[in-house]
């Protein structure tokens, strides 16, 4: 286990519009105020994309993940950690539940879902807390490394 301690500093109360493509939307704010490090809680709608739904195959690396596309409007309600990349640029890791017609997918938002009619985004930004987000070559994946900050940052 690894570990980073830091405090909250200014907590956002935003609204996506029809449209808005998560995560990419979370980050640009993110970017655009000065948030490198975070945690995201999203409670909405969206209704298209993809989602990550886990790897074809278990034991193989890099994984070839699956992805099930949002065929229409899903409630949605998710969780993520937001940190800067090792180019100091803000990437954010959300995991979701959505649900249609008594039906639920969950999975990784990574690839990015259409935000359908509102989502509503509460970001909390951790101050102080060293972490990063550093390419993994055997898996691909960009984990959070609490302890270290980015490269020139």
């Amino acid at each position: 286990m690894k570990s980073s301690e830091g405090h909250i500093g200014r907590i956002f109360v935003i609204r996506l519009e029809d449209g808005d493509v998560v995560p990419e939307c979370i980050e640009r704010f993110a970017q655009e105020n000065g948030v490198s490090v975070g945690h995201v809680v999203l409670v909405g709608g969206v209704g298209g994309g993809q989602v990550v739904v886990g790897p074809r195959r278990s034991n193989e690396r890099p994984p070839d993940p699956m992805l099930l596309p949002v065929d229409g409007a899903h409630e949605v309600i998710g969780v993520g950690v937001l940190a800067p990349g090792e180019d100091g640029q803000p990437i954010l890791h959300i995991h979701a539940a959505l649900g249609r017609s008594g039906q639920t997918m969950s999975g990784c938002l990574r690839p990015g879902v259409k935000t359908w009619l509102v989502g509503e985004v509460i970001l909390y930004e951790i101050l102080d807390a060293k972490a990063a987000r550093v390419r993994d070559r055997e898996s691909g994946f960009t984990p959070l490394e609490p302890g270290i900050s980015p490269k020139g940052h």
